[in-house]
């Protein structure tokens, strides 16, 4: 299978912040923020292998800065790592104030999706070649990504196996 450059899935979208997006602190939703980073990712994801892909976890979402409405939100994601049919997607969030310029990471997050066949079975994706600093130190660590994710999973699966599904009413 062939390999592709981190560029060729890069997503870049600016947003405003507007009173409906933010919270009793004044300052955006995390949620909201949390919504439009699977957006994003996603598109990443489908650019890269470009077939159908669905969100498999969500490592971490870190909120460094808040964003207000003074702020335009900067999203910027792109395939950093892939297993068989497992691509890692980096987001980061760039706040910055609109009067003075000032420029911040305000979050950062690393999203699992997988692509899929016509059948909805998990399918083979490209390779991927970093080419940048950022690109190259994000890709020469996501193997290790990947195992936490796996074990993280597996305890995940551990974990769930002693939850009931019984109506907590009743």
């Amino acid at each position: 299978m062939e390999s592709k450059y981190v560029n060729e899935s890069r997503v870049v979208r600016t947003s405003r912040i507007f009173p409906n997006d933010v919270n009793n602190h004044n300052t955006l939703f995390g949620g909201k923020l949390m919504s439009d980073m699977d957006m994003v990712a996603s598109i990443s994801a489908t650019r890269h292998c470009r077939t159908e892909c669905v969100t498999a976890s969500t490592d971490s979402v870190d909120f460094l800065h808040p964003i207000t409405p003074d702020d335009s939100v900067c999203f910027e994601s792109f395939v950093t790592w892939t297993g068989t049919s497992s691509m890692e997607i980096f987001v980061k969030i760039i706040a910055e104030n609109l009067i003075s310029g000032e420029r911040q990471i305000a979050a950062t997050a690393f999203f699992t999706f997988v692509a899929l066949d016509k059948n909805g079975r998990p399918s083979k994706v490209p390779r991927v070649i970093p080419q940048t600093k950022e690109e190259i130190k994000l890709h020469e660590t996501g193997k290790d990504r990947a195992a936490l994710r796996k074990e993280h999973r597996k305890k995940s699966k551990e974990l769930a196996s002693f939850f009931t599904t019984e109506k907590p009413w009743e």
